[in-house]
């Protein structure tokens, strides 16, 4: 009888020793004539393939508001307030910067067809509320996103609410640590990874005492790196994974590959996106990745590991400042972030929404479209919550 496959041993943080023990013993069961699976190009080209050493200063990427924008922008909020609105009615005509918002234009069609990264600095945290700093967030990213994400739903009292913002902040020592299940909410490192939805942003409201700098990393470099030496790490990737459902009784699990492939058409050119988060494959601290389900296989461990150690190879770090806002193309960047210790006053502390671009939105894979409804389908004014304070997004903890 055939014994049951078990779960690699693989863990939320990679093991550089484990990876190369894993890729040496695989060896011998590789075909030594591998190929990239049909259609799948044999290099991608263009500016969202970079290297961290490209670039030799942060003004590259860098965005700076002069005082004259931050008046615009502070005018915009005193707009919007006399509208006596809830925040969910933030967008561009209750938010206004009309000297501001087509340098944000051109800055968002970076995102999609650029770099695919840019941070914009100088924004005053300090000064404001934190309710005033989410209404200025969300009024400035309407500008390269107008449509928000949900990141959490629920349904009370027959009503549908969306949490649309969500806190990056170590929870570790409160109340709520025992139920943490993504390393957002501690001090610990994030490894490589992407989110849902095309726009990844984050708002720096705080930074830590030390660490906690953000790295991005080239998705369409990496796959050129696998597609030149590792084809057959590229059809495992582009093959079915096995996704827990996190003990939802109705769905323990759903399966998608994590690579995509779009042939270039007479509007758009040829895309590769990879979307996957790791700690769904090991689990992370306590949520661990569920028993009663398929595991991953050996060669999918070995694939994960090769995305996470090419993407830091290929890396650029960002110093992230308080002030800073961080927007990114989730369908062609990893994101990761270093461990960091806080001090009192000196406690890292992120605001993320995820964003969409409807006039220059990549097309989003089948696979993919289930999962997007649920973040950007239908989203309507009074059905969107702001949380003032950081709490665990669903499917981010027990």
């Amino acid at each position: 009888m055939a014994l049951a496959q078990r779960q690699p041993d693989i863990s939320y943080h990679p093991d550089i020793e484990k990876f190369q023990l894993r890729t040496e013993r695989l060896k011998a069961q590789r075909s030594p004539n591998s190929s990239l699976p049909n259609g799948f190009p044999a290099e991608l080209t263009g500016p969202l393939v970079w290297e961290g050493k490209d670039f030799k200063d942060e003004n590259q990427w860098t965005f700076s508001l002069d005082g004259p924008q931050l008046d615009e922008i502070h005018q915009a909020l005193v707009h919007f307030k006399g509208l006596k609105k809830p925040i969910g009615h933030v967008n561009q005509s209750t938010f206004p910067l009309p000297k501001l918002a087509p340098l944000l234009r051109k800055q968002a069609q970076v995102l999609q067809s650029g770099r695919g990264f840019f941070v914009l600095r100088g924004l005053t945290p300090d000064k404001y509320n934190i309710e005033d700093n989410i209404i200025i967030y969300a009024g400035v990213s309407s500008y390269i996103g107008s449509i928000r994400g949900r990141q959490d739903s629920k349904i009370i009292n027959g009503v549908k609410q969306s949490n649309m913002l969500n806190h990056i902040k170590d929870l570790s020592k409160t109340s709520v640590a025992t139920n943490i299940g993504a390393p957002a909410y501690t001090t610990d490192k994030q490894v490589f990874h992407t989110d849902a939805g095309d726009i990844v942003s984050l708002f720096s409201l705080n930074t830590a005492a030390k660490g906690g700098e953000s790295k991005l990393a080239s998705s369409w470099r990496v796959y050129n790196e696998l597609a030149r030496t590792r084809p057959d790490l590229i059809r495992t990737l582009a093959e079915d994974w096995v996704f827990d459902g996190y003990g939802n009784p109705a769905k323990p699990y759903s399966v998608r590959p994590l690579l995509f492939h779009r042939p270039a058409t007479a509007d758009n050119p040829e895309q590769v996106v990879i979307q996957y988060a790791r700690r769904g494959f090991t689990g992370f601290l306590h949520l661990p990745r569920s028993i009663d389900i398929p595991p991953i296989t050996e060669a999918q461990a070995e694939a994960l590991d090769a995305l996470h150690f090419l993407a830091d190879k290929f890396s650029l770090t960002l110093d992230f400042q308080k002030g800073d806002v961080q927007y990114v193309n989730n369908l062609s960047i990893f994101h990761a972030r270093d461990e960091f210790v806080d001090e009192p006053g000196r406690e890292r502390h992120l605001l993320r929404l995820w964003l969409r671009d409807p006039e220059l939105a990549w097309e989003t894979p089948g696979p993919l479209k289930g999962r997007w409804d649920d973040l950007y389908k239908d989203v309507i004014e009074d059905e969107q919550v702001f949380s003032l304070e950081p709490k665990i997004r669903g499917g981010a903890g027990t």
